[in-house]
């Protein structure tokens, strides 16, 4: 129980921590400090950066700290797991290719912060079914693990969290960047769960 308290602890630092760093207020305090050219230039890309060098020790903690295996999926069925976190990677690599890569990690900026300001809405292909797939695939990805241990369940219940809030929070930033556009395009889409839409919007 030790081991999962800390483990909820650190899930809990790590999306606060993040959550903050991607708030718009944060970033138009930044990029008044910072300067303009600098901050968009390269803000994306450190934030990326940063994200990633602290989930490792989050994703070490299951493995250093005392553990308890709850079940593992025997062969065969554990292909139908592996083939769903399979499909998980390709809806995630595929979202990502929609609303360009290069811009999701922050190399665009880079090279023409300009145009990487400009980006629209995208509303058709995987986001036509729903509004966050990345979080979907992600949470797909955990939850279809073929092994599970108490550590490996608090874990994801930490990252299920913290990606549903996150959702929600990231809600609100594209209503006050997209407006209108994103409000109707709520109103069609489901959130999480993929659905034929009411009907094809597109912004």
């Amino acid at each position: 129980m030790l081991s999962a308290l800390i483990i909820w602890l650190a899930c809990l630092l790590y999306g606060w921590v993040h959550s903050w760093m991607a708030s718009l207020g944060l970033k138009q305090q930044a990029r008044r400090l910072i300067g303009p050219p600098v901050f968009d230039r390269y803000y994306r890309l450190a934030f990326n950066l940063f994200s990633v060098l602290t989930l490792l020790p989050l994703l070490a903690l299951p493995l250093l700290l005392p553990d308890q295996r709850l079940y593992q999926i025997p062969f065969p069925w554990m292909l139908i797991n592996l083939t769903g976190q399979g499909l998980a990677v390709l809806i995630l690599i595929i979202g990502i290719l929609q609303t360009g890569a290069m811009e999701f990690i922050g190399l665009r900026q880079v090279f023409d912060p300009v145009e990487a300001e400009s980006s629209q809405l995208v509303t058709d292909g995987l986001y036509r079914w729903m509004r966050h797939p990345l979080y979907t695939a992600g949470l797909t990805f955990l939850w279809l693990s073929p092994v599970m241990s108490l550590n490996l369940f608090a874990l994801y219940v930490g990252l299920s969290a913290y990606l549903v809030i996150g959702a929600h929070y990231e809600e609100r930033k594209l209503l006050r960047i997209y407006g209108e556009a994103y409000r109707a395009y709520r109103q069609k889409t489901p959130m999480l769960i993929p659905w034929p839409p009411k009907r094809h919007f597109k912004v």
